[in-house]
């Protein structure tokens, strides 16, 4: 009877842990199941575009790009892919289509860079990228996934190349786009780039040098903060550079007081290159020196540059106006209200 007993008590067990073991994996599925439902991938006939629901449904009346800037060295007659995202955030299902423009530096050194459109670039790279479908179509709350090929000729010399993969959006003639002027009628175009910067390993040419580096407008007295500096970077070589370094600041003692970093930013060829930084601190008075010591990005070769400004509040200027008013007012009072003799012997 005992023996019966603890048969009965083992097969019990083991049938207890049988059914949390089938009920662990149908809750594990279930998990599974949820998750991938946020994932889904969006059937489309018109493209072989992977899309996918966004987090959210929220309307901005907007498009969103990215990312900003491929980088990619490719040799003569090869090709790479990446892969840019489009999402659509604007309240309605929208077309897309791509365009490819060229681009280039400007001798304009606020101007970064410039879309050259039907014109072909100094560094093409215009008929080098492709996507598998010129157009496509999102619902809102969608984003699609573009695999982008850019594919160099054999004979691709060595240097840079530069162009612009542009997403754009047209509104039919019926629509107004929100914007504020806009009459029915008029097709309206927003697009949005994605820059490609592609290097071509061989011999290139790198000469790029900092330029000039002052305060906005080359202001030498400030009455407060925070302080605006500007600083241009020049670059005649065959390809992009990607400065990057910081500023220092220092009082009338030789003291750092200050120091700003700067980020990498990229300057193209045969073009000028404008970058503006801030600095700021409470309580400045005095006369200081910023030193901007900047790398170029290649060779480690660095260079240097300083400026000089003043730093005199308002508050003081109104107290040493009070008391140069008042010092050459009792002046004025004593020299016209007494009479002074030389003493006779």
């Amino acid at each position: 009877m005992t023996l019966r007993n603890s048969l009965t008590q083992i097969l019990f067990v083991l049938l207890c842990f049988l059914a949390f073991g089938i009920a662990s994996v149908t809750y594990a599925q279930e998990q599974v199941a949820g998750t991938s439902a946020t994932t889904t991938v969006v059937e489309s006939a018109g493209d072989t575009y992977v899309r996918e629901a966004l987090p959210g449904k929220e309307v901005y009346s907007d498009f969103v790009v990215g990312p900003g800037r491929f980088a990619l060295e490719i040799a003569p007659g090869e090709s790479k892919t990446v892969e840019m995202v489009v999402s659509n955030r604007m309240g309605e299902k929208k077309r897309f289509s791509f365009g490819v423009e060229d681009t280039q530096g400007s001798d304009d050194p606020t101007q970064g860079l410039m879309l050259l459109g039907e014109e072909q670039g100094p560094y093409t790279l215009r008929d080098y990228i492709s996507v598998p479908h010129r157009e496509f179509e999102l619902e809102h709350g969608e984003r699609a996934r573009i695999p982008v090929t850019v594919a160099l000729p054999a004979d691709a010399a060595p240097g840079g190349r530069y162009g612009t993969l542009l997403v754009s959006i047209i509104s039919s003639p019926n629509e107004t786009n929100g914007e504020e002027g806009t009459k029915p009628g008029a097709v309206v175009i927003s697009r949005i780039g994605t820059l490609f910067f592609v290097t071509t390993p061989g011999v290139a040419t790198h000469d790029s040098v900092l330029r000039s580096f002052e305060t906005r407008g080359q202001k030498v007295l400030f009455t407060n903060g925070p302080i605006d500096f500007s600083l241009v970077v020049e670059n005649k070589g065959t390809v992009h550079t990607i400065p990057y370094g910081e500023v220092r600041v220092r009082n009338m003692l030789g003291q750092e007081v200050g120091l700003v970093t700067l980020e990498p930013w990229f300057v193209m060829p045969q073009s000028l290159r404008l970058r503006e930084i801030a600095w700021d601190r409470p309580m400045l008075l005095g006369r200081y020196t910023a030193e901007a010591v900047i790398s170029r990005g290649y060779d480690e070769h660095v260079d240097t540059s300083t400026t000089s400004f003043w730093v005199i509040p308002l508050g003081l200027f109104a107290i040493i106006g009070g008391v140069l008013f008042t010092f050459f007012f009792i002046l004025y009072f004593v020299v016209t209200r007494f009479e002074f003799k030389r003493k006779q012997r």
